[in-house]
């Protein structure tokens, strides 16, 4: 600023001023808060009478009196408010609703023409110790994969024990076509696991739900958590198990054989009330959200997790708090023996 110390001076103190009449001004003008309860409402107080004037002095002319205007009232929600609602833990955003559920409508084609009719042939006409010394030959690959993901979870436990249901399955019971450990005297339950259930267990989030052709319902952790997986196997059984002549078959087998244990899940899935897109993948994020749960020891217990079919009665939560959905699990009837033929010369004679 030019000018002698005078001047600056008297400068400085003119802009004091005008900067106080602002501030004074704008004080004078501003609003109640917009931000008060809904509930708060303007008490009335009763202002004092002004004291008469003596009698030889002229009364003052009262000042007008000052209305204070109420306080806002609370506005009534609009249409487009936007209102909060807890959401579950299992409630994984759906960004691309709109493309996974047609995806879900592409495959639920494909299942209807083609890989449900055969998974039931192969269900009817396969033996069903065939069958069964399939699945367990299947589920014992992934053992090492369980075991790791125990280590990593701090569960030594239920690590060790793994280590003896694969150790026991692989030799007494025939590199894994009989369930050996299930038994007396091991007792040894067979437990889902894996690299997705570990992020869940440590609070990793779900992330995004995912409806991906011929991988079907994941989240962008649980898509992620598989991969890593995958490359668990070839550490723990050897390279052989990504080779295509034996990824391939048993790739199909899997397959088949989850689509015949689930049938009777996929006819209450489908036959809830609703849109079948949305009640698929609500059921899939509560069973992994259930699985997580088990490993923090919450909910229900259980041993299979997502490798087992559920029986009974589904369970089906809504989403932000609306009601649940009873889902009864009708298992196939299984055909009754044909009675004995009648042997000659029996009965009554």
């Amino acid at each position: 600023m030019h000018g002698t110390p005078a001047q600056r001076s008297t400068a400085i103190r003119g802009c004091v001023r005008v900067t106080v009449a602002v501030l004074a001004m704008m004080l004078s003008v501003v609003e109640p808060p917009a931000f008060m309860p809904p509930t708060w409402a303007p008490v009335e107080q009763d202002m004092p009478a002004p004291a008469a004037p003596p009698q030889d002095t002229p009364a003052a002319e009262p000042a007008p009196a000052q209305t204070v205007p109420p306080p806002p009232a609370a506005a009534a929600p609009q249409a487009n408010d936007i209102v909060v609602t807890a959401r579950g833990a299992w409630e994984a955003p759906d960004p691309l609703d709109g493309i996974n559920a047609k995806a879900f409508d592409a495959t639920m084609k494909v299942d209807r023409a083609l890989i449900g009719p055969v998974s039931m042939a192969y269900k009817k006409k396969v033996p069903g110790p065939v069958r069964d010394g399939i699945h367990n030959f299947l589920y014992n690959l992934r053992e090492p994969v369980v075991f790791v993901n125990f280590l990593l979870q701090h569960k030594i436990g239920k690590a060790v024990e793994t280590v003896g249901r694969f150790a026991v399955n692989t030799t007494i019971g025939a590199i894994g076509l009989f369930d050996i450990a299930r038994r007396r005297p091991f007792r040894l339950p067979r437990r889902s696991n894996g690299f997705a259930n570990t992020l869940g267990f440590y609070g990793v989030p779900n992330g995004a739900f995912l409806y991906l052709p011929l991988v079907g319902p994941t989240t962008v952790r649980d898509l992620f958590g598989g991969a890593i997986d995958r490359l668990i196997l070839p550490i723990g059984l050897g390279r052989g198990v990504t080779d295509p002549k034996f990824a391939i078959p048993a790739g199909v087998l899997g397959a088949l054989d989850h689509r015949a244990e689930f049938d009777e899940t996929y006819k209450a899935i489908g036959a809830a009330p609703g849109d079948p897109y949305r009640n698929a993948r609500d059921f899939y994020l509560q069973r992994r959200q259930a699985e997580i749960d088990r490993l923090h020891g919450r909910g229900r217990a259980g041993s299979g997790g997502m490798t087992e079919a559920p029986t009974g009665t589904i369970r089906l939560r809504g989403r932000g708090g609306a009601p649940t959905v009873e889902l009864p699990v009708t298992p196939d009837p299984v055909p009754s023996p044909a009675p004995p033929a009648p042997v000659e010369g029996a009965g009554g004679r």
